[in-house]
């Protein structure tokens, strides 16, 4: 492990744990614990996924994680 923190790293990390998440089956669980595991998978995807877009920036030893979640404009 490196002794410098690299924000973009963590991103990339969240990125895969965000892929990670979509790929993993669902264990033999049934009835309403199988429906918690389907709603709690949904929001690590949500997430991760929010962490892996956003832009990381480190300065003076704060660490700010931009993430736009305004809706996409059609221009």
């Amino acid at each position: 492990m490196s002794d410098v923190f690299d924000p973009n790293e963590m991103i990339l990390r969240f990125r895969e744990r965000a892929e990670a998440v979509k790929r993993r089956g669902l264990p033999p669980v049934e009835g309403p614990d199988r429906q918690r595991f389907i709603e709690s998978a949904k929001l690590d995807f949500q997430d991760y996924a929010m962490l892996g877009d956003a832009t990381a920036t480190l300065e003076n030893g704060i660490l700010r994680l931009e993430i736009d979640l305004r809706p996409p404009t059609s221009d």
